[in-house]
């Protein structure tokens, strides 16, 4: 597809600058940077579904028993014996 954009003068000297410093055409680094650009928001997009993912699971006990496997782990591999999460502060720093 042929595509023709009236870009800003910034943005052209962006790109004219960054096609010069890699060696390719400034065609060539639009659609390098636009699809990059495409791809990035993929993911983002990705992330954010199996973060809502996780927000709407409904497994309450799972994710308490996740919750709590997750501090006894950080507690015990320290170099410390001070505990991150002492269990007299649950509810009240953590």
């Amino acid at each position: 597809m042929t595509l023709t954009i009236n870009l800003p003068p910034e943005l052209e000297q962006y790109i004219s600058e960054q096609a010069e410093q890699q060696g390719v055409s400034i065609e060539a680094m639009t659609l390098q940077l636009l699809t990059q650009s495409i791809i990035s928001r993929q993911k983002q997009a990705q992330a954010i579904d199996v973060l809502q993912s996780w927000i709407d699971d409904e497994d309450v006990a799972e994710q308490q028993e996740t919750g709590q496997y997750l501090l006894q782990v950080l507690d015990r591999d320290r170099l410390s014996e001070r505990q991150l999460f002492p269990l007299e502060m649950e509810g009240v720093t953590w």
